[in-house]
């Protein structure tokens, strides 16, 4: 006798494969939450260890800025020693020529004249003083003109006065350049190289 199966099997077949699409459907899910949380953990750790090289980089960039300025003040400081060196060497090195130089403005200052200032910037010597008569006045010129040591002497005022220590006197202002002559030319330190103009009234 045939059997007759008479139980709602499409209904009980339906519900099955409904069943294993929500359990498929959250075993999909669940996997996606997952992968996604993987992700985000990778990308948060991935960032923090950017960061943490970035915090590096600028430790590191403001240990090297210090540095810098470091090497620039020790740098500045070298200039400033080099500077100051070289102001020393010229000095020493110039000494014996400034003192032969004033003892060349000694020995061309005829008589009847005086010296009431001598400033000397660089190689530029800028003298004031003063004259009985303006002969002696252009007697000084030659002389500075005659100077081994002395060049372009330029008279920039002279004037006639009565006051001060001389009177009737011919106040001056004039300007020379030092000079150097060749090694060959130079004398000795007792010897010189001008001849002082002869004084007022003294026969040749």
């Amino acid at each position: 006798m045939a059997r007759i199966n008479l139980l709602p099997w499409r209904e009980e077949l339906r519900e099955a494969r409904k069943k294993r699409f929500l359990t498929a459907l959250v075993g999909v899910l669940v996997v996606s939450v997952g992968i996604l949380f993987l992700i985000d953990r990778y990308v948060s750790s991935a960032i923090e260890h950017q960061m943490a090289r970035n915090a590096f980089l600028q430790t590191q960039i403001a240990q090297l800025d210090i540095r810098i300025k470091e090497i620039s003040d020790l740098k500045a400081r070298r200039k400033q020693l080099l500077e100051r060196m070289k102001i020393i060497q010229d000095l020493q090195g110039n000494r014996p020529i400034t003192g032969r130089v004033f003892d060349q403005l000694a020995r061309t200052l005829p008589d009847g004249v005086y010296f009431s200032q001598v400033k000397m910037t660089s190689k530029l010597i800028a003298i004031s003083g003063a004259a009985e008569s303006n002969n002696r006045v252009s007697d000084l010129m030659r002389n500075l003109e005659a100077s081994d040591w002395l060049e372009a002497p330029s008279l920039t005022e002279v004037k006639a006065t009565t006051a001060g220590a001389v009177d009737q006197a011919n106040v001056f202002q004039l300007t020379v350049r030092q000079t150097q002559p060749p090694v060959a030319a130079v004398a000795p330190a007792g010897a010189t190289s001008v001849a002082p103009a002869p004084a007022a009234g003294a026969k040749p």
